[in-house]
């Protein structure tokens, strides 16, 4: 006979049973992404500065206020002292001169670069920088292939752009960035010639409060100072231009000196937050607390309302083409603000992280023979 404590124990243990089989409530997933956790931050980044004027006088006066954060932010200027510049070498070739010049852009650091000088045209001739990008450095921009002797075909991902310059009708001033070719330290040196002293020298700025983006916009800066002693050029038309860390300095050098009368940015110009913020960049691109103050996209429309020609590769997977699309059309904000609409334009080519140049180089040399 089952007494009443078993028929009600036997009642309730397939509920017990079934309570204890239950699965425990899951946690959601550990997000140990920091990448993600970084580009999610953005969302919040400050941007005090970012550009909202309405009027002309407005973005004027945006200008100047970020203009002087930027320089402060990159490290700041020093005073200018003599250029001490000197030729080393003048070549002669079938349509330019080709001259190797050194110049001193502060106390102890010296400038290595080619002058090309059009043999045809006026004098004097338009001139623009050119800044080489991550590699060679400038040699591989001016026809000198890697064992030294002339290059006849034009090849690479910089394609001798200072050569194309010349063809253009622009005498091209190509100046070594630091940490490139021939501004080596030792150690890149005993290696293979792409090899850079980039992240050491990058290291050193930051240590000194400073970066290396200013150390490289301030030789720029000397660089067109030098061309103002050089009677050949009109230092009144002077433009800039430069692929991936070329374009950086490019993009930089228009921004802080308006000197600078139109600029090819080519292979940069991007959203930091799709490229600098969340992909792997060598150290010389970045700006501490930048975005607490802008974006790229603000620091371009500096430039305004002087020339802009933006170029990026439609399989650039180090400047992703969305985020060059929207960096462009909001630093065109300020171009249409400031009633220059048509002085920036932008061209999506077909490759993948190069040079390309076939509107870029048209629009440089129509803005400085002007």
């Amino acid at each position: 006979m089952i007494s009443r404590r078993n028929l009600a124990l036997a009642a309730i243990t397939p509920a017990v049973m079934a309570k204890a089989q239950k699965p425990a409530p899951k946690h959601p997933e550990p997000n140990y992404d920091v990448v993600a956790w970084g580009r999610q931050r953005w969302e919040q980044a400050p941007r005090k500065m970012r550009f909202q004027a309405k009027t002309a006088k407005q973005a004027r006066s945006w200008q100047k206020k970020l203009r002087a954060k930027m320089v402060e932010l990159v490290g700041g200027f020093p005073a200018r002292t003599p250029l001490k510049a000197r030729i080393l070498e003048t070549r002669e070739f079938a349509g330019y001169t080709r001259e190797t010049i050194v110049f001193e852009s502060r106390p102890g650091l010296e400038v290595f670069a080619y002058l090309l000088l059009p043999k045809n045209g006026p004098r004097p001739a338009p001139v623009t920088l050119c800044i080489p990008g991550h590699g060679r450095g400038v040699d591989d921009i001016v026809g000198i292939a890697e064992d030294g002797s002339d290059r006849t075909v034009k090849a690479g991902y910089q394609y001798d752009y200072a050569i194309q310059a010349v063809e253009q009708g622009l005498a091209a001033f190509a100046v070594e960035p630091i940490g490139f070719g021939h501004r080596r330290g030792e150690e890149a040196r005993k290696q293979r010639p792409g090899t850079s002293s980039c992240q050491p020298a990058a290291g050193a700025a930051l240590l000194y409060g400073e970066t290396m983006i200013g150390w490289r916009v301030w030789d720029m800066m000397r660089a067109i100072d030098y061309l103002e002693t050089r009677k050949e050029v009109d230092s009144a038309r002077v433009g800039c231009m430069g692929i991936s860390g070329g374009g950086t300095i490019t993009m930089y050098t228009a921004a802080l000196d308006t000197r600078v009368r139109a600029a090819l940015v080519s292979g940069y110009l991007c959203m930091y937050r799709d490229s600098i913020l969340s992909l792997s960049h060598c150290m010389d691109n970045y700006v501490p607390g930048v975005l607490n103050w802008a974006e790229a996209s603000d620091i371009a429309g500096l430039v305004a309302p002087r020339a802009l020609f933006s170029e990026s590769g439609e399989k650039d997977n180090i400047f992703p083409v969305a985020g060059a699309r929207q960096a462009f059309e909001e630093a065109k904000k300020v171009y249409e603000v400031m009633g220059a609409g048509d002085q920036c334009e932008l061209e999506i080519h077909p490759r993948d992280h190069q040079f390309w140049g076939r509107q870029g180089l048209p629009f440089l040399a129509r803005q400085l023979k002007a």
